[in-house]
């Protein structure tokens, strides 16, 4: 395959995302660095990419927290045997849009050849080299990767592409109404989705921003999705779609959640071969928590889990030193490290960050707890949670407290 260089953009503050985009009240955490999995998310999308070749990543980050914070986590790529660049802080001063910093950098890099445009808050499932091989063929100047979702799914949150027998894009529209979709699309039940991968030729997009062809949009707004694609195909530019296996948003709690039980049931496989500890089919669990020993009954987790003391999976990932009571059931879960684990607690679709104390008999159901969040959970007054609640980092939750659909900002105390 053809060496393709991959751009990241990370140019949001991640308003949709809080409390998980927030590490304390006012400081934003990157969408980039939230943890997926035990790892951040900008490193599964590098070693992920990586994996098919691409050794090469532009980072076009705007703001402090983007380019300071996913710097911290990359570094220049050497602890994943690639080469990492950043665009530079000055030109967040004129940055229109995802589109004007994605041109704007192709220059500033010098960029020829292929390269490949990904959000940093998503992951995906896709073969990169059947992709450049269809890319080629159609003579595409632009290729995006789609998935084929529901209408009503898509309404309000995607953007959706009308496209011929021949794949290539007539027409893009930006996060349609339903009723936008079925007027010029039909009433179908499946439209192509625009998942945000772009595969781009370099020097028709250098040349085009030399024409002076898109000035007006440079100087107000030029974001990919709401002006430089719908503005490509209507000028006729060769853009095609290419079917990718899937891609999973994390741009909020509920999407999070979701995206992280579907990576738990294998549906990125490319992810989950390289996530260690796998403990049989459905299950990974860092060593040195199957060690760690009840001080109730003397038994390491790993023996309590052979007498069914402890119930864990499927789909579920331990961290390193999880402290699991008696009586406790776990199933599509990922648990960070050191957190502390109470007898009798249930929790199913959780994603516990580091640190966290959930206290025993709490019954969690779709929800997030932040670092350091501790639910004071007790037998005869459980902590109860579930509709895709979203607790924020160094929360208190007394005994007692019931909450569904919550979302609970960094900080904070919540009495019965």
């Amino acid at each position: 395959m053809a060496a393709v260089v991959g751009i990241a953009l990370a140019g949001g503050l991640g308003v949709r995302g809080r409390p998980i985009t927030l590490s304390s009240p006012g400081q934003v955490r990157s969408k980039a660095t939230i943890g997926l999995l035990g790892r951040p998310l900008i490193e599964w999308q590098i070693d992920t990419l990586h994996e098919q070749g691409v050794d090469e990543f532009c980072v076009v980050a705007k703001g402090r927290e983007n380019r300071c914070q996913i710097k911290d986590v990359l570094g220049y790529g050497e602890r994943h045997d690639v080469r990492v660049r950043y665009s530079r802080p000055r030109h967040d001063r004129t940055n229109s849009g995802s589109g004007e910093s994605t041109l704007h950098n192709l220059e500033c890099w010098e960029l020829g050849g292929l390269a490949l445009v990904f959000p940093t808050d998503s992951v995906f499932e896709f073969d990169l080299g059947a992709m450049v091989h269809a890319h080629r063929a159609s003579g595409a100047v632009l290729t995006v990767g789609c998935v084929r979702h529901d209408a009503d799914v898509v309404a309000r949150k995607y953007g959706a592409m009308v496209t011929d027998r021949d794949n290539r894009c007539t027409r893009f529209l930006e996060k349609p109404s339903l009723a936008e979709i079925r007027s010029v699309i039909g009433r179908t039940t499946a439209v192509d989705t625009n998942a945000g991968l772009y595969l781009l030729d370099c020097g028709y997009f250098r040349k085009l921003l030399a024409s002076g062809a898109l000035v007006g949009m440079l100087a107000s707004r030029l974001d990919w999705g709401r002006d430089l694609l719908p503005w490509l195909v209507a000028s006729g530019a060769p853009v095609h779609v290419w079917p990718i296996g899937r891609f999973g948003d994390l741009g909020t709690p509920r999407d999070y959640l979701d995206t992280m039980r579907s990576a738990l049931g294998g549906d990125y496989p490319n992810m989950m071969k390289m996530l260690p500890d796998q403990v049989g089919d459905e299950s990974w669990v860092h060593p040195s928590s199957l060690r760690l020993r009840d001080p109730v009954t003397g038994g390491t987790l790993a023996e309590r889990v052979r007498h069914g003391l402890v119930e864990l999976g499927p789909g579920v990932r331990i961290g390193q030193d999880v402290e699991i009571g008696n009586g406790a059931r776990i199933s599509w879960s990922d648990i960070a490290d050191g957190v502390d684990i109470g007898a009798g607690a249930e929790l199913s679709g959780v994603a516990c960050m580091h640190g966290a104390m959930i206290g025993p008999h709490a019954r969690l159901r779709d929800t997030y707890v932040g670092t350091m969040t501790r639910l004071d959970s007790v037998a005869g007054q459980p902590v109860l949670t579930d509709g895709y609640t979203a607790i924020g980092d160094e929360v208190t939750i007394e005994r007692g407290v019931r909450l569904s659909g919550a979302t609970v900002q960094p900080g904070l105390t919540v009495t019965a």
